[in-house]
This record gives structure tokens, C-alpha cells and sequence, in this order.
């Protein structure tokens, strides 16, 4: 009934969960379950979305089996993996599960869990991958190589060209100051 006064009135209601009934995977602690974001109510679905699948934090026992229930979709996208306690410590694109597990190889020790967004539109991972890298910053702890490519703060050339921006720069003949 809530939800119908919410439609009425022009307000998304929240997408629901529905999942599929097997587990993916499940060991002690976790389980990992797949399934679809329905609409709710009020939101006609006309816009396209980012992202086809994503997984967040899943542990990376799971990565086989995630892996395999999503062999109907490309394995392409963007990937983190993250340590014991949540924290990004490497974020690259490409080959989705394959890199995971160098990674996790590279870093067992330190490396639990893994995230991935395989985006819709190939052309927006570079900058979903560029968008996650700086927001991650000082965190990544494995992307020795992408965390120093010459960007200075305010930087926006690894976005896609035709973005329009607004960029923070420094005044000429002023040396900036040093808090």
C-alpha cells in the first residue's frame, strides 16, 4: 500500500533482491548467493545501466564459483582486491578473474576478498577504473605502477575525451603553499 502512494506521488520506490535459490558458494563464515535488482515501483527502467553485474566483497574462496555462474557474461570489467578488513589494496581492468587470482597468488597473505564490476558499455571502464583508483589513493598497496602515472591532484586526463570538467590549477608565476 506504501508503495503504491510513493509511485503516485512521483517517488522512486527502492529496488527489491531476488535471488536464486542455490547458494554459489558457502564455507563457515560466508555464503554467496547470485541474483537480480527488480525495479520497484516508479521507476520505469528507461535509462540505461552502468553496470551488469557486480560483486562486492565476496570472499576469494568464492572466485571459481562466482566465476563459473557468470560464464554466460563477459569476464571483462573492473576488478579490487581487498584485505582482511575491506580496504582496496589493488584495482586494475581487463580479464576480471584471471587477474584476481594473479593477485591473490602475488598476495595471499594479505589479499581475502575481491570486487568486480563488469560495466555495460566497455568504454566507461577506463574511467570506472580511474574514478576507483582515486578514490582508493593511498590504500593501494599493489598499484605501485597506476598510482604514480604522473597524475597530479586535480588531473582529469584519464577520463574519456569529450567529458567536459572543472579543473583545479595553479596560478601562474604563484608557487602553491605548503600547509
Amino acid at each position: 500500500m506504501v508503495r503504491n502512494k510513493a509511485a503516485k506521488k512521483g517517488i522512486k520506490a527502492p529496488a527489491t533482491k531476488v535471488l536464486e535459490a542455490k547458494n554459489v558458494w558457502s564455507e563457515r563464515q560466508w555464503v554467496v548467493k547470485f541474483g537480480k535488482l527488480k525495479p520497484g515501483a516508479g521507476n520505469p527502467g528507461k535509462v540505461k545501466n552502468l553496470f551488469r553485474i557486480v560483486g562486492e566483497k565476496i570472499p576469494y574462496g568464492a572466485l571459481d564459483e562466482v566465476k563459473l555462474v557468470s560464464a554466460g557474461i563477459t569476464r571483462q570489467g573492473v576488478y579490487i582486491a581487498h584485505d582482511s578488513i575491506g580496504c582496496p589494496r589493488y584495482i586494475g581492468r581487463g580479464d576480471i578473474f584471471g587477474r584476481l587470482a594473479k593477485r591473490q597468488e602475488a598476495h595471499s597473505d594479505e589479499l581475502v576478498y575481491f570486487s568486480f564490476y563488469v560495466v555495460a558499455d566497455k568504454k566507461h571502464e577506463r574511467e570506472v577504473e580511474t574514478l576507483l583508483i582515486r578514490g582508493a589513493g593511498f590504500l593501494l598497496e599493489f598499484n605501485q605502477r597506476k598510482k604514480h602515472v604522473n597524475i597530479k591532484p586535480g588531473d582529469i586526463k584519464d577520463y574519456e575525451a569529450g567529458t567536459e570538467f572543472f579543473e583545479r590549477q595553479t596560478k601562474k608565476g604563484k608557487k602553491a603553499r605548503s600547509i
